[in-house]
């Protein structure tokens, strides 16, 4: 008997169906990975096996799960089952954790809860579950204390607690660097060959799941349009929607040849230290180096990557060349101006740059329409258009992003992720900088809106000389969107070069570790 059938399942959200006739099986032991882009109805098949259905859904036909009919279970049975026979694993850890419990106490719940056990046996059962999922932390930290990566593992932890036969891992690798995410794939994979439980994967991208899955379905707006053993799938794509992923996964952006020579930013011997807690009651406070000696340049009209793990310190260097952040060491400058002026920024300098993040969403205020939002840069020049000339420099940044000047008098929840993001480049835009960061700003997209909106950007370039540093932990993107690229490790940069000759012929054993963990798609029309 199989660990989990779904038949002919279908959903329904007041006039909208959602499902349409969905069928899955797997066996114990199995790895599923359904994947599709987002409104495929990927993650609205695992909420109908966990019984998480939203209020007013109607769903219909079967999901049967180690001989139990879902759909015919009191919410009192699925609440047992819930962390016992199934457990889900979630993509966003931090959002899926309790900020005010250790990770002990959080693991050892989920034991309590189902178990008639002590508060003793229960933290010993946790403890030694968070040290299954290879972490070597005390159960005593918190969630803010720890890495992207190991809050993963907290998440797992608490899912196979109690070793269900199914485990549900929705995106559990996409905020992730590459190694970490090569790690947590690996314990995954490991995990199920342990319990002999069934994994069901659910992602966006064909690359992750390769080597990982024995089987794959692919849906597409609610319904399966390809399912097949995963050799077989990609050996032999028969749907023209799995073939897309598939080129979208491996989409190659053709960047202009870069002709401007001139250096643009100059960073010397950048050193930025944080106190740490002191060790002792009289002792001195040690200090943290996040930025060791960093020295990097980029010119004018060049295209840089930046990439390196999580906690190697992108993020504390993009503060700095933004100004948002001074330096104990070294200077940083922008066409010879540099970005501080004793401590405080400069602001004359710092119109020159934007930021493109990672969450489009999060980044606008919801409340105010889209002309508000994209010009909110304007109050870094000394003088602000106003009348006819706002709305020209509006309805041209929307129009050079691929939008309608008439998006402007929508609100950002009117648009979806990808016209989000077009957005929050047409903001970065519209001061005409010299230097634009991409702060991992196609991380949580879908492939085929990712290959778009890095597309934008290699058109983008074609028509004005635009200097970015673009920070991403996908490798293949950073591949084919950069002239040059800096690998970053613990605070210092460890490599830099031409970016196909540091992708090629990597010098730093840690940018081989990086290139090695790196997700590969197989050549289509052969088995994996």
């Amino acid at each position: 008997m199989s660990l989990l059938a779904i038949k002919d399942l279908s959903l329904s959200i007041g006039d909208t169906q959602i499902l349409h006739d969905i069928d899955l099986t797997m066996q114990a032991g199995e790895i599923v990975a359904i994947t599709g882009e987002s409104g495929s109805g990927k993650s609205m098949t695992a909420l109908a096996i966990m019984g998480l259905l939203p209020h007013g859904s109607a769903p219909k036909g079967a999901i049967t799960l180690d001989g139990i009919d879902i759909l015919a279970t009191s919410e009192p049975d699925l609440c047992k089952m819930r962390g016992n026979t199934m457990g889900m694993v979630f993509q966003e850890p931090m959002t899926a954790l309790n900020p005010v419990q250790t990770i002990g106490d959080q693991v050892a719940e989920t034991i309590l809860i189902h178990e008639k056990t002590s508060k003793i046996e229960a933290h010993k059962r946790a403890a030694a579950m968070l040290e299954r999922v290879g972490l070597k932390v005390s159960p005593t930290r918190y969630p803010h204390e720890l890495s992207g990566g190991q809050r993963q593992r907290v998440v797992i932890a608490m899912a196979i607690a109690l070793r269900p036969k199914l485990l549900i891992a929705d995106e559990p690798t996409t905020a992730l660097d590459v190694t970490t995410q090569a790690r947590i794939l690996d314990l995954l994979r490991d995990l199920v060959r342990e319990f002999d439980m069934g994994l069901l994967l659910i992602t966006h991208d064909l690359a992750v799941v390769a080597d990982v899955a024995d089987q794959i379905v692919v849906m597409q707006q609610g319904r399966v349009v390809e399912t097949g053993q995963t050799h077989d799938l990609f050996a032999n794509m028969r749907h023209p929607y799995t073939k897309a992923l598939f080129e979208a996964s491996s989409h190659e952006v053709q960047l202009p040849v870069r002709t401007a020579s001139a250096q643009l930013v100059y960073a010397k011997h950048i050193v930025r230290e944080y106190p740490m807690p002191r060790q002792t009651l009289l002792g001195p406070r040690p200090q943290f180096r996040a930025l060791d000696d960093v020295s990097f340049h980029i010119n004018h009209g060049e295209r840089v990557g930046l990439v390196g793990e999580s906690g190697c310190g992108k993020s504390t260097l993009t503060r700095a060349i933004l100004g948002l952040e001074d330096v104990q060491g070294g200077e940083i400058t922008l066409d010879g101006a540099p970005v501080f002026t004793g401590k405080r920024p400069n602001l004359a300098v710092r119109r020159k740059m934007q930021v493109v993040f990672q969450d489009p969403y999060s980044s606008f205020n919801p409340r105010h329409r889209v002309d508000r939002l994209i010009t909110e840069p304007f109050h870094l020049l000394k003088t602000l258009p106003t009348g006819q000339a706002r709305a020209d420099a509006i309805a041209k940044a929307l129009v050079d992003v691929g939008l309608s000047p008439a998006d402007a008098d929508k609100y950002i929840h009117e648009f979806s992720g990808g016209q989000r993001q077009r957005i929050a480049i047409a903001r970065a835009l519209i001061i005409e900088p010299e230097l634009i960061i991409f702060d991992e700003a196609v991380s949580a997209l879908d492939v085929s809106v990712r290959a778009q909106v890095l597309d934008l950007i290699a058109d983008l370039c074609r028509k004005r000389p635009l200097a970015y540093l673009f920070i991403s932990h996908d490798l293949s993107v950073v591949r084919t969107v950069t002239d040059r690229v800096l690998v970053m490790q613990a605070g210092k940069i460890v490599e830099q070069g031409e970016t196909e000759t540091v992708f090629t012929d990597p010098q730093h054993p840690y940018t081989q570790t990086l290139i090695a963990a790196a997700p590969k798609l197989p050549t289509l029309g052969m088995a994996v």
